[in-house]
């Protein structure tokens, strides 16, 4: 009797799960597009916004030795969550790699909401451990620059000094907050 509960929560975690990929890949964020230039187009407009609207994130690009660039991340839970983007990894403004996003969450959680999000890789050991990894998942090197109420990007000393700085902007929606935590990259083929 005691297996009973166990599968019947597998079963529906599975079915939870399948049905936010569901969600996420019907809200744009860019799964059957034109592969590879459809991606760099997006992630040309996303520098762009960012650079302009945060002029703070130039330092970041100028310190980094590369940049992680997902233009679009959906995000949606109804008690299951979990969210998806994909992107470009830019060495010296000429994109190398592409990569996906991904990550699921359990609990009370109930919206839907897009944003961006790049990373900085501000030394040669954090990039390599990237591009090495088969999949990278966010750890506690990743320092957050946080984005004030009057637009600008607070980058620190100590933040500078960080082996990879996120920069999350853009949210729109329904769910409240955007961290990476939990949070999956993998090297796909547009």
């Amino acid at each position: 009797m005691s297996s009973l509960p166990n599968k019947f929560s597998r079963r529906m975690f599975v079915v939870g799960a399948g049905s936010v990929a569901a969600m996420t890949a019907a809200c744009g964020n860019g799964i059957g597009a034109r592969g590879g230039e459809a991606i760099d187009a997006r992630v040309d407009a996303t520098l762009d916004y960012m650079y302009s609207r945060f002029p703070g994130t130039q330092d970041l690009r100028d310190k980094a030795v590369g940049i992680l660039v997902i233009p679009l991340v959906t995000k949606a839970g109804f008690g299951i969550g979990g969210s998806y983007g994909r992107g470009a990894l830019r060495i010296n403004g000429v994109t190398v790699d592409y990569y996906s996003v991904a990550s699921g969450s359990f609990g009370l959680q109930i919206g839907a909401q897009q944003f961006a999000q790049v990373l900085f890789f501000m030394t040669e050991d954090a990039l390599r451990d990237f591009r090495r990894s088969s999949g990278w998942a966010v750890g506690g090197d990743v320092e957050y620059a946080v984005i004030d109420k009057g637009g600008n990007v607070s980058v620190e000393t100590t933040t500078v000094l960080a082996p990879v700085i996120a920069v999350i902007f853009g949210q729109a929606g329904l769910a409240v907050g955007a961290t990476l935590e939990g949070t999956k990259y993998t090297r796909i083929i547009p």
